[in-house]
This record gives structure tokens, C-alpha cells and sequence, in this order.
């Protein structure tokens, strides 16, 4: 007799072999993954979700005293406050993909170990909940911005603020696609454990959050192509170019960054989904 079976068991042998449908039809689990990152997070904290706020305020303020003050480096006539928080916004959700993603099979080995479930659920649900994070630092951004708009400074919004979901999509795709390849290698390089946070701290300094792309093309030029081969670089120049009319905005560079997100994502899924099939065996 013919039956419409629910699950049907066969052998995926493919390299890539990503059924989306399936994540889809496990979207409460998606769903309760986001909330037990968001709640658990800052869970028996005195200030809760206010830390959201006051991490990267605090750190404006550092990079404000540090950079602005005593190095003295140019923010091409945009408030420090504004130029600073601007990039940490984007800095913050991209960072915290990484770092997350990148533990996904170490930090999850014993649910991994027990019941079976799309393994994508758990990365894609620490990008849709840092993405809420971004949102209320973005509306903090967001307050600052007024402020100084209404003290009278003179900021130049554009038509470039249509491509801030893109912006952020490529953010996202950047963190979880470098995340997913990241995790797949520590379940067999624990090495790369430690090298992560090292390595996501010397990459800022390569991206211009502290410094506009103006001022390197000014006093080191020579290394400038080194700050275009970064993805991130177009992405942040283009957010606050957005807001303020002040940076480089180029369709070239972004069109790179696009494409780099594309095939960094790509990469990162077709070799996650490599790894979960025995990383068990390994881990």
C-alpha cells in the first residue's frame, strides 16, 4: 500500500545538499533558540538588556578620549560620537556572529549528541538574535544622530540609507558564513579556539570603525589596498555615507563585499554541513 510518509530517511551523499524546507518546518525551535539567546544572555544581571546600550556607549566614549583625544586621528569633520558609535554598530552584530557561530559545534556537542535537528537552526538563530541587539544599538545611534543634527551640525542623509538592509544582510552573511567554517575547523583544530578572539580584535583595527578610509588613503596610501580587500571596509564606509554624506562610497567596492558574502557564506554552509554529519565522531 502507498503512504505519504512524514520523514523519509535516504542517503545524502551530495556535497551540497542543504534542505532549506526542512530548517523551515523546525522555525519553533528557530524561534526558541533566538529567545534563549536573548533571555539567557544577560540572565541574574542587575541591568539586564540596558548592557545592549552601555557597552558600546561606554566604548564611544574610550575611542573618543583614546583615538579622537590624545592620538588625535581626523573623522573627516563628523562628530566623533556620531563617527565612532557608527561603526561600532555594525562592528558589535558582525563580532558577535563571528564569535558565536564559531562555537556552535563545541558550545552545542551535547544536544548534537542526543536528538537530531537541522544544525543550521542553531547558527542562523545567533544572527536573527544579535540582529535585535543591532536594532536597539542602532536606535541609540539613531538618538545621538538627532542630537547633534539639532545642535545645528550639518549632516547630509542620502539616498544611500535604502541600502542599509543590504548592509546589514552582508553583515550578517559575513559573520555566519566565517563562523560556520571557523566551528567546522575547531572540531578538529581546538587551536583555532584560541586564536579567535585574538584574531577578531586585530581585524578591527583593520577595518575602519576608529579611523575613516580617507585618512590611510592620506598618510599610508601603499596599504590602502589592503583595507579595500576587506569586506568590511565598503560596508561600513557606505553605513556612514548613509547618514552623514561624509566617506567613500563606491558601487565597485560594495559589489566586491557583495560577492565576497556570497561565497564566503556559501563556502561556510556547503562546509558545515560537511562536518555535522560525523562531527561527533571527532569532537
Amino acid at each position: 500500500m502507498n503512504k505519504d510518509w512524514d520523514i523519509v530517511i535516504t542517503n545524502r551523499s551530495r556535497l551540497l545538499n542543504i534542505d532549506l524546507g526542512e530548517v523551515w518546518r523546525y522555525r519553533d525551535l528557530l524561534a526558541m533558540y533566538v529567545k534563549r539567546d536573548i533571555v539567557t544572555f544577560y540572565k541574574q544581571t542587575v541591568l539586564g538588556p540596558l548592557w545592549f546600550v552601555l557597552q558600546p556607549l561606554m566604548t564611544t566614549v574610550m575611542f573618543m578620549f583614546v583615538f579622537g583625544g590624545i592620538a588625535g586621528i581626523s573623522t573627516d569633520g563628523i562628530p566623533q560620537a556620531v563617527f565612532y558609535l557608527g561603526g561600532l554598530v555594525c562592528w558589535n552584530y558582525f563580532q558577535d556572529c563571528l564569535s558565536k557561530c564559531s562555537d556552535t559545534f563545541n558550545a552545542n556537542q551535547q544536544i548534537f549528541g542526543k536528538v537530531y535537528f537541522p544544525r543550521l537552526v542553531v547558527p542562523l538563530s545567533i544572527v536573527i538574535s544579535n540582529l535585535i541587539k543591532m536594532g536597539i544599538q542602532l536606535v541609540l545611534f539613531l538618538v545621538v544622530y538627532f542630537y547633534y543634527f539639532a545642535t545645528g551640525v550639518d549632516f547630509h542623509a542620502n539616498a544611500a540609507l535604502l541600502l542599509l538592509p543590504l548592509l546589514v544582510a552582508m553583515l550578517g552573511g559575513l559573520g555566519l558564513g566565517f563562523g560556520m567554517i571557523i566551528s567546522s575547523m575547531t572540531t578538529k583544530y581546538r587551536d583555532l579556539r584560541f586564536l579567535i578572539t585574538f584574531g577578531i580584535q586585530l581585524w578591527m583595527y583593520a577595518t575602519p570603525v576608529i579611523y575613516p578610509l580617507s585618512v590611510m588613503k592620506h598618510s599610508y596610501p601603499q596599504y590602502v589596498w589592503l583595507l579595500v580587500a576587506n569586506p568590511l571596509t565598503a560596508i561600513l564606509e557606505t553605513f556612514k555615507y548613509a547618514f552623514t554624506g561624509v566617506g567613500e562610497f563606491s558601487w565597485l567596492y560594495l559589489g566586491y563585499s557583495l560577492c565576497f558574502t556570497a561565497v564566503v557564506l556559501l563556502l561556510g554552509i556547503v562546509i558545515f554541513n560537511r562536518v555535522q554529519r560525523n562531527f561527533m565522531d571527532v569532537i
